[in-house]
């Protein structure tokens, strides 16, 4: 793995006890071009995770809690009058940084969810005809309570699928509770984490993932996953195009963190869940997305060698 890349997981890891796993999967999804979905309880870390990677990546960080009467304005920016100089003035919003939480983005309206998902996909924003590029690296961090869906306004297929991946962070290890609750003041933890990627080494990660080499037998596999979840009725709707390419995305930067330059079906096996676990619904399932069930028939029923 880049080493790099291992300081800054094991520097998060010091704040955010046991959770490797979900660290190097986030790590992916910035260093893969996309933005993460973490659904998961209160209090589990969601925080913690964005505002220490921000840390230890050297981003600018912003948080913003959604409610229901928030409008596209408070996240893109608004333009004022000012009297002195007698023109509009515009105030960027906190879209304008370059790792954004966007805390539980199904409490806000469908309007103001749409104006951050357009920026997501856009990577700018166009207010009074005027087109604004955000930073780059620009990075999302997105979370929804699973369980309080009281006041709530779920994301549809088409806004989900913005997303390259969704995770959720889970209850810690005994283990990892008692060094938690030892611990102390976790934010002050993370104010003090030192700078381990800087940006252009973001920049430079991301360039070489692209490169990673995929054989035809790989690719034949990911193509066999694909057509199984369109083909074999258990599915409500299979993977777009565009979901294939988030797997194939997100494994080529998986084998360079593990040390290579091409993918191996493994690649592809452990990050089914987190690309596709969102973007798939059973059949007869007309309320929630995904879940572990689809996966393991996935696994279970598409050989790796067709």
């Amino acid at each position: 793995m880049h080493t790099e890349i291992a300081r800054a997981i094991a520097a998060v890891d010091s704040v955010l006890y046991g959770k490797q796993l979900q660290v190097k999967l986030a790590l992916t999804c910035l260093l893969s071009q996309g933005h993460l979905l973490i659904e998961d309880l209160p209090g589990m870390g969601k925080t913690t995770l964005a505002h220490a990677l921000a840390r230890v990546l050297g981003l600018e960080y912003q948080r913003v809690q959604f409610t229901s009467d928030m409008l596209p304005g408070d996240i893109l920016g608004v333009s004022v009058f000012s009297a002195a100089n007698g023109e509009f003035r515009f105030h960027p919003g906190p879209v304008f940084s370059q790792l954004l939480l966007a805390d539980e983005i199904n409490r806000t309206t469908p309007k103001t969810q749409s104006a951050l998902l357009e920026a997501m996909e856009e990577q700018q924003v166009t207010l009074e005809g005027v087109t604004r590029p955000l930073p780059s690296p620009f990075f999302v961090i997105a979370t929804q309570n699973p369980i309080s869906q009281y006041g709530t306004f779920p994301l549809p297929e088409s806004q989900l699928d913005r997303f390259l991946m969704r995770i959720s962070l889970g209850y810690p290890a005994p283990e990892a509770e008692r060094l938690l609750l030892k611990g102390g003041d976790v934010r002050g933890r993370i104010e003090q984490l030192p700078v381990c990627l800087a940006s252009e080494q973001l920049l430079e990660v991301r360039a070489r993932a692209a490169d990673v080499k995929t054989s035809d037998s790989l690719l034949d596999y990911l193509q066999r996953l694909v057509g199984y979840s369109r083909e074999s009725g258990q599915f409500a709707y299979g993977i777009s195009p565009r979901g294939a390419l988030a797997l194939l995305s997100c494994a080529k930067t998986w084998a360079l963190l593990n040390g290579r330059q091409y993918v191996v079906p493994e690649d592809l096996q452990q990050l089914l869940g987190p690309v596709f676990g969102h973007r798939l619904r059973a059949a007869e399932d007309y309320g929630e997305h995904g879940g572990e069930a689809l996966i393991r028939l996935l696994l279970r029923e598409v050989d790796v060698v067709g």
